[in-house]
């Protein structure tokens, strides 16, 4: 399983470097077993390898074929396990399909334990039953523990990919939302500005047709000047309702929400603040400083809308608790704030779970005017909404938008100003790619060491405990052996025999070029002597005799007794 982010050039070493690991893992292991003497036909073990390292990197364009020939190859030569290891490991990453997976790994273990036993008497250990044995050995270090790992690896790469999607489909869907109730409010914002440019442009219009009127008795030079401006003023209402008909019902408030003179002035906030009194909340109003009905129209109807708002969030998340609303007006700017506490029960069952969309439409209502939103839960429990906006925007006196244009508002937060995925929202990313592959790459490497390691002592039980072909006592020296096959079965000369044997011995037989007395099972203490043997060997090193005769030995008594 390759990662999605790998350059062109590391995709394409990264099968040459896996192939080359698996042929030094296996050249470890015969390097390991030759030495110790269990690895006969050492050049056919070789080629092997060599075969079964070639097969190892056909294992992504055909997994189950070259997991299957590698299994019977290492079931007759054990040097070929590593790779063995390796293509399993591999295959079983990425084959996600979990039945076909255990059926293939199930059958690569018994091929190899049917491979091995039957090359047992020709290849292996000596007899079927020490092949079976080193098949038994072989499978789970070669199939069926790797096979399990690189099951366990690629449902976590795939879990994790999963999570992944999963996390951006919800990050866009998040971003769409909070942009569609931007483009919500925005149109809510035209619709009102459409209310109040039309309103005034009426009146234009109005003063313009009395104006034309009383010209024409008075001026009549003139009345062309007046039927101009009601034309003009005409034509702007048409096109104005042109460019913002398309909106239509969307961002228009009607019935008591519909914009006034008196929106967002203390009398509208004490009205909102009644109404949820009416309702069973309990709010206290604090407000500081002069009314609003001078300030700008966007700017009363922000505030407005700030307080109906969060007073419409406590009245579905918290309708027990305490509510507190403060409005702060200076020269500056207008401040507006909306706290409430902890309910005293359980939170209240909302009938649909909040989309934050409100919030997000407040948030670009107040940054379009240049001011600054807030909007978080606070550690008691409660909830808190401050809004700060300037008491007289800069820009366009209809709308209050700022020069900036409307694109000046803040991101979401947690957002990245560039619009990509928040930093931290996975925390494998941290460590960057470089991290995750080089630490993928000694994790690797050290469990095919430790697998290695395994086989080779796996490998040298068996061998070690086969039969050497040699049954019941060591054999006796016999006439005709060569003298190097007497030494062979211990049969060594020693002095101080020799020099009992002196002046004791019986004649030696003819053609005797030299005899040996050892010191081993035929010396015997005997009451008053001791059992010799003496062999005699010609010319040729052959043994020509075998005596046995008694010399005598010393009485056993003190030292002060011996004379």
């Amino acid at each position: 399983m390759v990662p999605l982010n790998l350059s062109p050039r590391a995709a394409r070493v990264r099968p040459v470097a896996e192939t080359a690991g698996a042929g030094l893992a296996g050249l470890g292991v015969y390097g390991v077993v030759g030495h110790l003497g269990f690895l006969p036909y050492p050049a056919l073990q070789l080629a092997a390898l060599a075969a079964g390292t070639g097969i190892f990197a056909l294992r992504r364009r055909l997994p189950g074929a070259a997991l299957l020939v590698l299994a019977a190859l290492t079931g007759l030569v054990p040097a070929v396990g590593p790779v063995t290891a390796a293509a399993a490991y591999s295959v079983a990453r990425r084959m996600a399909r979990p039945r076909l997976r255990a059926r293939l790994l199930a059958c690569a273990g018994l091929l190899l334990v049917v491979c091995a036993t039957a090359a047992g008497p020709w290849l292996g250990p000596g007899s079927a039953a020490y092949g079976l044995a080193l098949g038994l050995a072989l499978a789970p270090t070669a199939v069926i523990v790797p096979g399990l790992i690189g099951t366990a690896q690629g449902q976590q790469g795939r879990l994790l990919r999963a999570l992944r999607e999963r996390g951006d489909a919800a990050e866009r869907a998040r971003r769409l939302a909070d942009s569609e109730a931007r483009i919500h409010e925005r149109s809510r914002i035209a619709a009102e500005m459409h209310d109040l440019v039309g309103h005034r442009l009426s009146l234009v219009s109005l003063h313009a047709g009395g104006l034309e009127l009383a010209l024409e008795r008075a001026a009549p030079e003139l009345r062309e000047e007046a039927v101009l401006v009601r034309r003009t003023t005409r034509d702007a209402m048409r096109e104005l309702r042109q460019a913002l008909g398309v909106l239509g019902p969307l961002g228009r408030d009607t019935g008591p929400d519909a914009l006034t003179d008196a929106t967002g002035t203390r009398a509208d906030i004490e009205a909102l603040v009644a109404q949820s009194r009416d309702g069973g909340i309990a709010v206290r109003l604090d407000w500081t400083g002069p009314d609003l009905d001078a300030r700008p129209a966007p700017v009363r109807r922000a505030v407005h809308r700030v307080v109906r708002e969060a007073l419409t969030n406590v009245h579905r998340y918290a309708p027990d608790a305490h509510v507190g609303v403060t409005v702060v007006h200076d020269d500056a700017r207008v401040r507006v704030t909306v706290r409430n506490g902890t309910r005293p029960g359980p939170p209240a069952p909302a009938d649909e779970p909040g989309t934050g969309r409100g919030l997000t439409g407040l948030r670009e209502r107040v940054e379009l005017l240049g001011g600054t939103f807030e909007a978080a839960a606070l550690p008691s429990g409660g909830f808190r909404v401050d809004a700060a906006v300037p008491a007289q925007p800069d820009g366009d006196p209809a709308t209050g938008r700022t020069p900036a244009g409307p694109d000046t508002h803040r991101p979401p937060s947690g957002a990245d100003p560039s619009g990509t995925q928040p930093s931290g929202t996975y925390p494998a990313a941290a460590a960057g790619p470089d991290g995750r592959r080089t630490a993928e790459a000694l994790t690797l490497g050290f469990g095919l060491a430790a697998l290695s390691a395994l086989m080779v002592v796996g490998i040298a039980f068996v061998y070690a405990a086969q039969p050497s072909g040699r049954s019941g006592p060591a054999p006796l020296p016999r006439v005709g052996m060569t003298y190097g096959e007497v030494a062979a079965l211990g049969v060594q000369d020693n002095g101080a025999v020799r020099a009992a044997a002196t002046g004791h011995e019986p004649p030696r037989p003819a053609g005797t070029a030299g005899c040996v007395y050892p010191f081993n099972g035929a010396t015997e203490r005997r009451p008053g002597g001791l059992l010799i043997a003496r062999y005699c060997f010609d010319a040729a090193q052959r043994l020509i005799a075998i005596d046995r005769f008694d010399v005598p030995s010393v009485r056993d008594a003190t030292p002060w007794e011996i004379p």
